[in-house]
């Protein structure tokens, strides 16, 4: 072999190797964010199209007031609505100090027989914060409205 396809040789495999080596890397990464990415839902999403029991998911909206009611321990049940649909929602934790009736928040869980079964529970953080998803889901119901500057 001439010294010129030796290099061409070369080449082709140093390529063939960095290509197997990022296909590999990428398949590792996505193998370990499959868990790790949750994907947003409003209540009525949930309701038109319930999601498998084993897919974990967050779901966001209004705590529906009213429907507040503390179990035995820290279990904790509620509902939560977008204004077009609510979805029963069970907790066992500690819930955030800033967690109320009406107010926004996000839950992460899974969606078992007709109930969400949360393993988190996020309130919004102040009296003008609503996550970009529940303002959106919200919006869409025609539930939610631009706060005026003071009021």
């Amino acid at each position: 072999m001439s010294l010129m396809s030796l290099k061409k040789t070369r080449r082709v495999q140093v390529i063939a190797m960095a290509t197997v080596a990022l296909v590999i890397s990428t398949a590792l990464i996505g193998y370990a964010m499959r868990d790790g990415i949750n994907f947003f839902r409003s209540p009525s999403q949930v309701m038109e199209e319930p999601p498998a029991p084993n897919e974990t998911f967050r779901i966001g909206g209004l705590v529906e007031e009213g429907s507040v009611v503390r179990g035995q321990g820290h279990e904790v049940r509620f509902s939560v609505t977008d204004g077009g649909a609510s979805v029963p929602v069970v907790f066992s934790g500690v819930l955030p100090d800033l967690f109320s009736e009406n107010q926004g928040m996000v839950g992460t869980g899974r969606y078992v027989n007709g109930v969400f079964e949360a393993s988190e529970i996020l309130a919004k953080h102040d009296e003008t914060y609503m996550p970009k998803e529940v303002m959106d889901a919200l919006k869409e119901q025609g539930v939610y409205q631009e706060a005026t500057p003071g009021s």
